[in-house]
C-alpha cells in the first residue's frame, strides 16, 4: 500500500468514526428529551401558597406556571386560590398548571354604573380599583345610545369574589330596517336610485365580462332579493361591462 493509498484509507476511517459517533450522540439527545417530555409528576396542592413559592415549586418539577385571573378571597393577597389541573393530578412534564391568585379580602363597593355613558362608567371602575369584565351592547327602541342600563355585580355589593365588572350597554334604537330590492337587470344608475331611495348605498361595485349582457347593467347582487338589511350593511354589485 503506498503512502497515498494508506492516506485516503486512514481518511476513510477517520470519517466513518466521525459519522458513527455523531449518529450516537443526537440519539441519545433524542432519548433524554422523549424521556423527560414523557415523565409524569403528581402535582402538589399550591393553595394558599404564596405565588413566588407555588411558581418555585412548579419550575422544579419541570412545569409551567400560568395565573389565569385575580379574584377576592379571605386568602392573603398574592396566594393561590386555585389551580388546574387540581392536586393529586398526574401532568407530563413540560406542561402548564393554571392557577388563580387571591387579592385578598374586597375592600372597595361595587358603584352605581347605571344610567351613565361607558366612557363614565369605565373612569368610574378605574377609581374604584376595579376592572371592565365583559360587556355586551343592545339595541332599546326608544332607549338613550351609550348608556349602561344593568350591570353586575349590582351597585353596593360588598361581597363580591372577582374586580371584574360586567356591562350592559344600550346603542339606542335599531336602526332602520329594509328589504332588499331586485336590482338583477336594471341600470347602474336605476339600481343606486333605488338603494338611495331606501337610506341605503352600494359599497362595492365589480365589472364582469359576461357574453350578450347589456353594458352597465346589474347581474348579481349582494344581499340578495328580498333579505333584510340595515345601512350598516355592505351591499356589492357585479355589473356587466
Amino acid at each position: 500500500m503506498t503512502f497515498r493509498e494508506r492516506a485516503q484509507w486512514l481518511l476513510r476511517q477517520a470519517m466513518l468514526l466521525f459519522v458513527l459517533v455523531s449518529v450516537g450522540f443526537l440519539s441519545a439527545l433524542i432519548a433524554v428529551r422523549y424521556t423527560i417530555q414523557g415523565r409524569e409528576v403528581k402535582l402538589p396542592d399550591l393553595t394558599g401558597k404564596p405565588e413566588a413559592q407555588a411558581r418555585q415549586w412548579m419550575e422544579g418539577m419541570g412545569l409551567g406556571f400560568r395565573v389565569e385571573d385575580r379574584i377576592y378571597s379571605a386568602q392573603p393577597a398574592g396566594s393561590v386560590v386555585r389551580q388546574s389541573p387540581p392536586p393529586g393530578s398526574r401532568v407530563k412534564a413540560g406542561e402548564n398548571e393554571h392557577v388563580v391568585l387571591s387579592l385578598g379580602p374586597q375592600k372597595v363597593t361595587i358603584p352605581a354604573l347605571e344610567n351613565k355613558s361607558e366612557r363614565a362608567a369605565r373612569i368610574e371602575l378605574l377609581r374604584s380599583g376595579l376592572q371592565l369584565g365583559q360587556e355586551t351592547s343592545i339595541y332599546l327602541p326608544g332607549g338613550p345610545e351609550d348608556m349602561v342600563v344593568e350591570q353586575d355585580p349590582q351597585p353596593g355589593t360588598a361581597n363580591a369574589t372577582s374586580p371584574h365588572v360586567n356591562l350592559l350597554v344600550s346603542e339606542g334604537p335599531p336602526p332602520a330596517a329594509y328589504v332588499m330590492p331586485e336590482l338583477v337587470g336594471e341600470s347602474v344608475s336605476a339600481a343606486n336610485a333605488q338603494l338611495l331611495a331606501a337610506g341605503l348605498k352600494v359599497s362595492k361595485t365589480t365589472l364582469a365580462n359576461v357574453p350578450g349582457a347589456p353594458h352597465g347593467t346589474v347581474i348579481e347582487q349582494s344581499p340578495g332579493r328580498g333579505q333584510r338589511v340595515d345601512a350598516s350593511v355592505p351591499i356589492e354589485l357585479q355589473v356587466a361591462d
